[in-house]
């Protein structure tokens, strides 16, 4: 199952060269995956108030092109692993038919006590 989340490049995003700021990457990567998991219908909030979280344990990452100011891009999530406790995915920003950047991404769900747990088993079913 992939997910296609589209990001517009604003002003903001950019340096002074009008090209897209590298940790900016990040940030679409993760617009991308909390709209993915809110799509299967994953409520993070509730989540939160169960004492459960989703947290970024491994990010590698690979900066293949610039995308610039105004450029529309989109944003693919997979899932490439699935464990116990975590969940490991590719993400790849295009734009049009390029690949501007391409991350492996490790989540892990952790309870109030910073301690990581198991994958509740209502998102191993929606996953």
């Amino acid at each position: 199952m992939k997910h296609v989340f589209p990001v517009r490049v604003y002003y903001e995003d950019t340096d002074m060269g009008g090209i897209v700021y590298h940790a900016n990457y990040l940030r679409y990567i993760e617009r991308a995956r909390s709209d993915w998991v809110r799509r299967l219908g994953n409520d993070q909030n509730a989540m939160r108030d169960a004492g459960i979280v989703w947290v970024v344990r491994k990010i590698e990452a690979e900066y293949l092109s610039t995308a610039r100011f105004e450029d529309d891009l989109t944003v693919e999530t997979e899932i490439m692993a699935l464990s116990g406790a975590r969940l490991t995915m590719a993400q790849v920003v295009r734009r049009g038919d390029i690949d501007v950047f391409r991350a492996n991404v490790t989540a892990v769900c952790m309870n109030s006590a910073g301690k990581p747990v198991r994958l509740p088993a209502e998102i191993r079913a929606l996953l």
